[in-house]
């Protein structure tokens, strides 16, 4: 057996065992702890939505809250204001993100590096200012919106249905990486000129994978807001709120759709472990704390740290060959 059929074959049966333990969590834990979990699984989505752009072709995009909000306040606005189902107006908030996050990053794409995350950053931050300033009224200004459609009751039904759209995105992402654009995307991550120079359109494969990336933002914004029943700048376009989305990307495994989830996994529970003993705002910089180190022992991820551990256990428990 080749080594690629190997690899494949063992990401295939994570996938299963990741897919059987979160469909029977519920019949072993309890209420609280599903609330929980339903946190890291939007969590998840939104750093699975970024690393499909940025932990693919290497452009660090520090705007993603940018998509996330013009999804969440499109589906709000359309609920509050004008009573639409949620059925209308949750794809018509992932095609608004989707345009209106094209309209404003695609020139963007044309520079890199630095500058390319810095402009990602004005556009958060333009949005943040735009939502307080412009029609409050609509929009609810600072105080944003509250008593939003909720789409289910009940935590286990929002636990199940944040699963859900998590394992569409993930699965179809990890699916989408085997095929040559997927190649051709981590291609661009390691050498942008040797792909143009390649003949392949480089412009076209960051849109796709841009638009791929708000596509998941817009559905996972849209519907993170209902289940919250409120919106509000603060809690969207705050720079904690990015600060999440990427250090569960680095910590999990940047450009490896499992890691960003094991990442988002790894944050919230911590969060809430912290919570008891450091109620105040001390525990955000011990969370912060322990998040750098990590990262500085495990540079590559805690994905990485996992199967280099499945690795060494399976030779050491290998039989060794008899020699004569």
């Amino acid at each position: 057996m080749s080594r690629s059929k190997f690899v494949n074959q063992k990401s295939i049966l994570g996938w299963v065992v990741f897919v059987a333990v979160m469909l029977s969590l519920p019949l072993f834990v309890g209420t609280g702890v599903i609330r929980t979990f339903v946190f890291a699984l939007y969590l998840a989505i939104f750093a699975v939505s970024w690393d499909v752009m940025s932990g693919r072709t290497g452009y660090i995009s520090f705007g993603h809250p940018f998509l996330i909000g013009i999804g969440g306040y499109t589906s709000a606005l359309l609920t509050y204001h004008l009573a639409w189902p949620l059925y209308f107006t949750i794809p018509i908030a992932v095609l608004m993100t989707m345009i209106g996050g094209t309209l404003f990053f695609f020139p963007a794409l044309r520079i890199r590096g630095t500058y390319f995350a810095l402009v990602t950053l004005a556009f958060m931050e333009l949005m943040y200012g735009l939502v307080q300033v412009v029609a409050p009224e609509l929009t609810g200004g600072t105080r944003g919106l509250s008593g939003l459609t909720a789409i289910v009751q009940g935590a286990i039904p929002n636990y199940y249905l944040a699963l859900g759209v998590l394992l569409v995105l993930a699965i179809s992402s990890w699916a989408l990486v085997r095929t040559r654009i997927g190649y051709a995307l981590s291609a661009i991550g390691l050498d942008e000129d040797v792909v143009r120079s390649c003949g392949l359109n480089v412009t076209k494969l960051k849109l796709f994978a841009f638009m791929l990336s708000a596509f998941a933002a817009g559905l996972g914004g849209a519907m993170y807001i209902h289940y919250l029943g409120s919106i509000a700048p603060r809690g969207l376009f705050d720079i904690g709120f990015l600060f999440q989305i990427l250090v569960a990307c680095l910590l999990g495994g940047a450009g490896t759709i499992s890691g960003p989830i094991a990442g988002a996994f790894f944050l919230t529970f911590l969060l809430e472990w912290l919570r008891p003993y450091f109620p105040g705002p001390e525990r955000f910089l011990i969370y912060g704390m322990i998040a750098l180190l990590v990262y500085v022992t495990q540079p590559k991820g805690l994905h990485y740290l996992a199967r280099s551990t499945f690795g060494r256990v399976v030779r050491i428990t290998k039989p060794k060959e008899a020699t004569w």
